[in-house]
């Protein structure tokens, strides 16, 4: 193993002090072409290049040019130049471990390139802020951001499109889309020349391919160092580490991590750091204690380092900041929409005046809309502080990360309905007083098709009212529901006809809304149970709950393209659920369990579906609080909720309840 190891690090250190020789003739020609610059904004952009130059080796000294770029083109005023500066800023402080701070300043640079329409700049901007996204672990969030910087590229065939093609292969491997991932990476190595060892390590390892994912590490690796890519090298040094762990090799897994981390201390790549720590700190503990409280310590300060209360806060804040810029947007476009469609019904001699009327109204609803969102966000603000206040009762066992996305989904969830509401109530508004301008003009002169079409308008926007008042009203029933204690008493009771009663009730009700669909029930309840002590209608909420979504499973696979098999022929299953009851090991409980043939639940969500707001259903469909309140019930019964999935097969639900 120690001959291994000098042998490896000799080729590391050939290879490294290669590619550190030509980042050395890059970082000198710049420096030529900075000395030699003759304008202020040239100097910029050199700086900016020369920041990104000495990025993977020389960090403090990139750190220092690009605040001097950034600087001196705010001062000028220079867009393209500040740009640049801020994207070359948020790598470093994403690979310094403030993930916060990288994301707002990935942000900034983002609204600015799409603002000034810099196509190049504005995709740059959108890989920076999703690479935030992908540090953080939220692939959900990272996807969008380099699918739009994809559609981008489409149109300019000097970008290399293989680098967000890598990014989104990277992310639908993580989210365990496996089959899509391999075209991806097919594209890249076939399309591109681009042959991505890394990734195809990380395909085979969700493959269950341990000796090959290790052979494809090991070849990025080689490669990673070649190019003087340390943080790529650590990534593979720690892959390499937790597969030999997971093949019970310890010694080969303490090597790699201990590689990885010194990888990952060479230029303070917390998430790397994180990642060797933790892993030495697991394979020590019961060879060497002392050994793994040293690795322990050094995991848990990069931990805090990278998603402390107070980072991930900043990371939150950052992030709902972009999502109220998102909404502005919208609103923005509907509002546009509407004053087109105005515009285009009225024309002759009265355009001037009307171009008038509507700049005056344009800045007086600006002004407005100034106000109303410093409400809002006061609203929010003082949601948020009751929230913190009330956290135990909301979340027994989660600390502040779920409290992070607690409030984040409340905001989320309230605020979109609530926009909707105000924007079709004014526009509403606005479309009465024309009724009553033209009204207000002689029969003859009265337009009553324009009266009949606004009539039109305002009563679609009127249903549109309805509809998202009553999603803010299910909401807030919901989060009601969720924080209600429960003061039922109990009661014996016939777990089998509870069952039994709740199943036709939930059926019942499913079927008075999809009459298209046919489900077939099945029962298998134990006859031998007595009666047991329970909250009869607590426990028949979470029945009801589990039913109604295994209702609504079956309801998708029965859609055309859910129900075919893996030679695209139809399979001809019946959408079914089963309930069955049975007894506890040891006779001292009941276990019910709630069975559905649906398209089951995706490995990457099912950690995540007894949180409070998280729902898979589209808009308006669903609050994502029923499975939380379940939760909550069963665990107040001292009992237990869990779930077993087959992905594309089926889904069940296990309620395990004591009887004394």
């Amino acid at each position: 193993m120690k001959i291994l190891f000098i042998f490896l690090i000799l080729i590391i250190s050939c290879g490294s002090a290669f590619a550190q020789m030509e980042t050395f003739k890059d970082a000198e020609r710049l420096i030529q072409e900075l000395s030699q610059a003759k304008t202020d904004t040239a100097r910029i952009v050199l700086k900016s290049r020369l920041s990104e130059a000495y990025r993977s080796n020389n960090p403090d000294t990139s750190l220092i040019l690009a605040n001097q770029a950034l600087l001196h083109a705010r001062e000028l005023d220079f867009k393209k130049g500040e740009i640049m500066a801020l994207n070359v800023l948020s790598v470093l402080y994403r690979e310094k471990g403030d993930l916060p701070y990288a994301l707002q300043l990935g942000l900034q640079g983002l609204k600015i390139a799409e603002k000034e329409q810099l196509t190049d700049l504005w995709v740059a901007s959108l890989i920076r802020v999703g690479n935030v996204y992908l540090s953080v672990g939220d692939f959900l969030k990272a996807l969008p951001y380099f699918q739009k910087a994809d559609n981008l590229m489409k149109n300019y065939d000097d970008f290399p499109r293989w680098v967000t093609q890598y990014f989104i292969a990277e992310i639908t491997i993580q989210l365990d889309q496996l089959d899509s991932a391999e075209k991806r990476l097919e594209i890249l190595e076939e399309t591109y020349g681009f042959i991505p060892n890394r990734l195809r390590g990380d395909l085979a390892s969700k493959r269950g391919e341990p000796n090959q994912a290790i052979i494809y590490f090991q070849k990025s690796m080689k490669e990673a160092m070649a190019a003087n890519s340390i943080r790529e090298a650590s990534t593979s040094s720690n892959a390499i580490a937790q597969i030999f762990k997971e093949l019970d090799q310890p010694d080969s897994a303490i090597y790699y991590a201990k590689l990885g981390l010194e990888f990952g201390i060479e230029l303070s790549y917390t998430n790397r750091i994180l990642t060797a720590s933790s892993l030495l700190a697991e394979l020590y503990a019961e060879e060497n204690p002392e050994e793994a409280v040293r690795y322990y310590q050094m995991a848990s300060a990069a931990k805090d380092s990278l998603y402390g209360a107070q980072k991930f806060q900043r990371l939150q804040a950052a992030t709902m900041e972009e999502q109220e810029r998102q909404t502005e947007i919208e609103a923005a476009a509907i509002e546009y929409r509407n004053n087109i469609k105005q515009r285009g019904l009225i024309g002759g001699v009265a355009l001037f005046l009307i171009v008038a009327v509507v700049l005056y109204r344009n800045n007086r609803q600006k002004q407005k809309a100034n106000t109303v969102l410093q409400e809002q966000k006061q609203k929010v603000e003082s949601t948020l502080h009751k929230l913190k206040s009330t956290q135990a009762q909301l979340i027994q066992s989660e600390k502040m990360a779920s409290l992070g996305e607690l409030t984040a989904g409340i905001a989320h969830e309230i605020q979109n309905p609530l926009n909707f509401v105000n924007n079709f109530s004014e526009v509403s508004s606005e479309m009465i007083g024309e009724i009553e301008e033209e009204r207000s003009k002689s029969q003859e002169a009265r337009d009553e098709t324009l009266v009949t079409e606004i009539l039109g308008d305002i009563k679609q926007n009127l249903e549109k009212i309805t509809h998202h008042g009553k999603r803010a009203d299910a909401i807030v029933k919901g989060m009601l529901e969720h924080s209600r204690t429960g003061s039922g008493e109990k009661e014996l009771t016939d777990i089998n006809s509870l069952a039994s009663e709740y199943l036709n009730l939930a059926y019942q009700s499913f079927k008075s809304k999809n009459k298209e669909v046919e489900i077939s029930l099945i029962t298998d309840l134990d006859p031998t149970f007595p009666k047991i002590e329970l909250v009869r209608a607590d426990i028949g909420k979470v029945l009801l709950n589990i039913l109604n979504n295994a209702f609504y499973a079956c309801a998708q696979k029965d859609l055309p393209g859910f129900a075919n098999d893996d030679k695209g022929n139809l399979a001809g299953l019946t959408p079914q659920v089963i309930v069955s009851t049975s007894p506890l090991e040891g006779g001292r409980g009941v276990k019910i369990s709630v069975s559905d043939n649906g398209p089951g639940i995706p490995s990457s969500i099912k950690s995540k579906i007894f949180q409070p707001f998280f729902t898979t259903k589209p808009t308006g469909q669903g609050t994502g609080l029923g499975l939380s309140l379940s939760y909550d019930i069963v665990k107040a019964h001292g009992g237990e909720l869990i779930v077993e999935t087959k992905e594309g097969e089926e889904t069940t639900f296990i309620i395990k309840l004591p009887t004394a």
